[in-house]
């Protein structure tokens, strides 16, 4: 009991010697607690929304108009990986390319799928049936410097814009082939503008 009693006082003279009463030392320790809990707060956030934005999903913004009129310049979509991706999806490429920047494609054919093109009529054939394509902006009648018909090599996927004659895409080798692997993910909605959530309304399975 007098240990307990001295230690208080020497803790109120320590107190007073720093110019505070105890009082004054109290709710000077309340104040610090209360940052320290905010810094804690604001961390524990950064580092929950780090993990969403590597494993679960990221925002993207969409730069140019080869989507037209699915996709507009500026954009904000949430992007999410697959293990695997189809037909339809519309993807973020990372894949090292003539523009020296990440893309925005559709995924038009998948591994050992034969893809071939009319560019006089502006049809697109996959494995010999001719795609319904409601998404794009016109037929597709520019080519470049790929030769079709052409088979997709295994673990890769061919991606064309929406606007089919304004889009550097799988029809020119400075393009090429998706390895899936630089895929970042799929499209899943939109984000800005705020209310024109989806991106597929204009798609169907095509065949």
């Amino acid at each position: 009991m007098f240990l307990s009693k001295r230690h208080v006082q020497l803790e109120r003279t320590e107190y007073l010697t720093d110019g505070l009463t105890p009082e004054q030392a109290k709710k000077q320790r309340a104040r610090w607690l209360r940052i320290f809990d905010l810094c804690s707060s604001i961390a524990t956030a950064i580092i929950i929304i780090f993990i969403i934005f590597t494993f679960v999903c990221r925002p993207t913004s969409v730069v140019g108009t080869s989507m037209l009129p699915t996709l507009q310049n500026g954009d904000w979509l949430i992007t999410m990986p697959k293990d695997e991706y189809v037909y339809g999806d519309i993807v973020i490429v990372t894949q090292p390319n003539i523009h020296n920047e990440p893309l925005i494609k559709r995924v038009i054919a998948t591994e050992g799928q034969t893809i071939d093109i009319n560019f006089t009529s502006g049809q697109v054939f996959v494995n010999g049936v001719e795609l319904d394509e409601p998404y794009i902006n016109e037929l597709t009648r520019t080519s470049s410097d790929v030769t079709f018909p052409v088979v997709v090599p295994e673990g890769t996927v061919f991606v064309m814009g929406d606007n089919r004659n304004h889009s550097s895409d799988s029809r020119t080798s400075g393009v090429g082939f998706i390895d899936t692997r630089y895929i970042l993910g799929k499209a899943q909605f939109r984000i800005l503008p705020f209310g024109e959530f989806d991106i597929y309304e204009n798609f169907n399975s095509g065949e």
